[in-house]
């Protein structure tokens, strides 16, 4: 028998328009799908009616995949694909397997010589990058930075000095609530040359992404407390 395929299917980063970020092939693929892994089951179920599902909602399977997920879990959760049924993988927001916990699964996957197919939609991270003005040919994604202050300005140190010395970009995220700690953090420990891009609400209506020096930065800082942010570092060195 031959064995489903893993969709990787993309949502929107908030609560913009489907027809804005996600393709028509990503829907119709979706739809046509019974069996899904998810972050976070609720907004999934809310994301999947206005996919518009082929069969009613209640009887879609629907697997919980998030950090307190146990790897033995994955296995059944692959099942479905083993017995020749299509799976679709959910993110809590954007494309899935990319600072998400569905990487596990797609690894599994892999190993198990199922198909992985990554479909088109919004990633914040790329978005931003290309947005930003940065080194786009070198560039590193580093999640989230320590939370203490001490810890996180020494990080922020070792990026922006790592940034000038392999002139590359540095990206990373923060807790929504802590946005505005991390700025302050960036521009009272950084150079004043070093860059700084700080993408918010990407593809929402109130999306801002603006580059500037963090001398520039200093005279005025925006209010991103709990809004979605991405911020990339560059230190000019090397271009």
């Amino acid at each position: 028998m031959a064995t489903g395929a893993l969709y990787l299917i993309p949502t929107t980063l908030g609560e913009s328009s489907l027809s804005y970020v996600i393709p028509d092939q990503v829907r119709h693929i979706a739809s046509s799908l019974s069996v899904f892994v998810a972050e976070n089951p609720k907004t999934s179920r809310q994301y999947l009616k206005q996919l518009g599902l082929a069969i009613p909602l209640q009887d879609a399977e629907l697997f919980t995949l998030d950090k307190h997920t146990k790897p033995e879990q994955l296995e059944v959760f692959l099942q479905p694909a083993l017995a020749g049924r299509d799976i679709g993988l959910i993110s809590e927001a954007g494309c899935p397997a990319v600072a998400d916990p569905g990487a596990q699964l797609v690894r599994l996957a892999h190993r198990k010589g199922i198909k992985v197919v990554p479909l088109v939609g919004p990633s914040s991270i790329l978005l931003a990058l290309m947005a930003s003005g940065m080194n786009g040919q070198a560039f590193a994604f580093h999640g989230y930075l320590p939370i203490q202050k001490l810890e996180r300005c020494k990080r922020i140190t070792e990026l922006e000095n790592e940034s000038g010395a392999r002139n590359v970009t540095q990206i990373f995220i923060e807790a929504p609530y802590r946005n505005q700690s991390m700025l302050e953090d960036l521009v009272q420990t950084c150079a004043s040359g070093t860059e700084l891009c700080i993408a918010t609400d990407i593809t929402l209506s109130g999306e801002s992404i603006e580059t500037r020096t963090v001398s520039e930065w200093r005279k005025k800082l925006p209010d991103i407390h709990k809004k979605p942010t991405i911020f990339l570092l560059y230190r000019p060195g090397s271009r």
